[in-house]
C-alpha cells in the first residue's frame, strides 16, 4: 500500500509539473493535437506512450546517478560540454516559464475576478513560499490536492462534449489542408519539450524517494493520466467550431454550456498555473543550491525576486526565439534518453 501511495504522489507531482496555464485554457492543446482531427488523436496516443516510457526512465536514470538536480543528468546524457550549453537553455528557460505563469497567475485575478493583477501576484508569491518553507512534501501535498481536481473538471467536461450531436464527425474529420511533416513531428516535440522542462522536478523527487519500483510506477501512472487528460481535453475541443481562432477555447466552451461553474475553471486555471510554477521553482533551488553555499531560504528568495521582476516584462517575442531552439535540444533530450539502456548507470 505505502508502494502505491508513493506512486500516486509522484505521478500527481508529474502531472502537476507537465500541465500548465496552455493546458488549462486549451490553447496549446489545439496547436499541437486537435486541429489536425483524427490524425492529432493518433499524435495524443503517441506523445503518451512517450510521457509513460520516458518520464519514468528520466527518475529511474535519477536515482542509479545518485542526482540531485537535473545538471547531472545531462551531462550523463549529452557529455561534459555540450551538457553545459543545455544547462544554461534550461536554467534561462525555467526562469522565463516562471516568469510567465506568475504573471499569468496575476492576469487570472485581474481578467476573471476583476481584482488587481499585483494583488493577484503577491497572492502566489504567498502560497509559493509556505509550500517551498515545507519542501517536497509541500510540493507532494499541492500536487495530490490539485491534480484529481483538474482530472475530474476534464472529464466532466468531456461527458457532456461526447453527446454533442456532431462529436463522432468531428472526432473521425482529417483536415483537408493536413501538413503531414508537423503532425508527425507534433507528439515527439510537445512530449520532449515537457520532460526536458520537468527534468529540473522529476530528479530531485526521485532522488529524494531513492526506490526505483516507487518512481517507475509513478511515471507510468502519471503518463497514463497525462494521456488521459489530453484525450479528454481533445474531445471536448472537437466540438468547438473553428477552434484554432480562439486564444482560450476551453473558456468559450464552459461559458457556452457550462456557466455555472466557470468559477470552479478559473480556479483550475489557477491551480494548473500554481503547481507548475512550484514545481519549477523547486527545480531552480536545486540547481541553484550547487553554485551557492547558502540557505536554501535565500536562494528561494533570490529566485522570487528575479521572476518577479522578469514577470511584469513581456515575454513573447524573446520566447519565440528561445523555445524552437530549445525545442532542438528538447528532442535530442528524449532521443538520447529513449537509447540509453535501462541499466544502472556508472557516476
Amino acid at each position: 500500500m505505502k508502494k502505491w501511495v508513493g506512486a500516486f504522489q509522484v505521478a500527481a507531482v508529474y502531472v502537476g509539473t507537465v500541465i500548465g496555464a496552455g493546458f488549462a485554457t486549451g490553447k496549446e492543446i489545439v496547436e499541437f493535437f486537435t486541429k489536425y482531427g483524427f490524425v492529432g488523436f493518433l499524435a495524443i496516443l503517441l506523445a503518451g506512450y512517450l510521457f509513460i516510457l520516458l518520464g519514468s526512465k528520466v527518475m529511474v536514470k535519477a536515482i542509479d546517478l545518485k542526482a540531485n538536480s537535473y545538471e547531472e543528468l545531462n551531462e550523463y546524457l549529452f557529455g561534459s560540454i555540450l551538457a553545459k550549453i543545455m544547462n544554461i537553455f534550461m536554467m534561462i528557460m525555467l526562469i522565463g516559464v516562471c516568469a510567465v505563469m506568475l504573471s499569468g497567475a496575476g492576469a487570472v485575478f485581474q481578467q476573471e475576478l476583476g481584482i488587481a493583477k499585483w494583488i493577484g501576484v503577491y497572492f502566489t508569491i504567498g502560497l509559493t513560499i509556505l509550500v517551498m518553507a515545507v519542501g517536497s512534501k509541500g510540493i507532494f501535498a499541492v500536487n495530490t490536492f490539485v491534480v484529481p481536481i483538474m482530472i475530474l473538471f476534464n472529464f466532466l467536461l468531456m461527458t457532456t462534449s461526447v453527446t454533442h450531436w456532431q462529436f463522432f464527425d468531428r472526432l473521425i474529420e482529417i483536415p483537408s489542408n493536413l501538413n503531414i511533416w508537423k503532425v508527425v513531428v507534433s507528439p515527439f516535440s510537445y512530449a520532449a519539450f515537457n520532460l526536458a522542462l520537468a527534468q529540473a522536478v522529476l530528479v530531485p523527487i526521485a532522488g529524494e524517494v531513492k526506490d526505483k519500483k516507487v518512481v517507475k510506477l509513478g511515471g507510468i501512472i502519471g503518463g497514463i493520466l497525462l494521456t488521459l487528460i489530453l484525450i479528454s481535453s481533445h474531445f471536448t475541443l472537437i466540438t468547438l467550431p473553428n477552434v484554432q481562432f480562439y486564444e482560450i477555447p476551453m473558456a468559450a466552451i464552459v461559458k457556452n454550456s457550462f456557466i455555472g461553474i466557470y468559477f470552479i475553471y478559473v480556479l483550475i486555471i489557477f491551480g494548473e498555473i500554481f503547481t507548475s510554477l512550484i514545481g519549477n521553482i523547486y527545480g531552480l533551488e536545486k540547481q541553484f543550491s550547487k553554485y551557492f553555499s547558502i540557505h536554501r531560504v535565500w536562494i528561494f528568495t533570490i529566485i522570487l525576486i528575479i521572476i518577479y521582476c522578469l514577470s511584469y516584462f513581456h515575454y513573447g517575442t524573446l520566447l519565440s526565439y528561445l523555445y524552437p531552439l530549445f525545442g532542438y535540444f528538447s528532442l535530442l533530450f528524449i532521443f538520447l534518453l529513449w537509447i540509453k539502456p535501462y541499466k544502472k548507470a556508472i557516476k
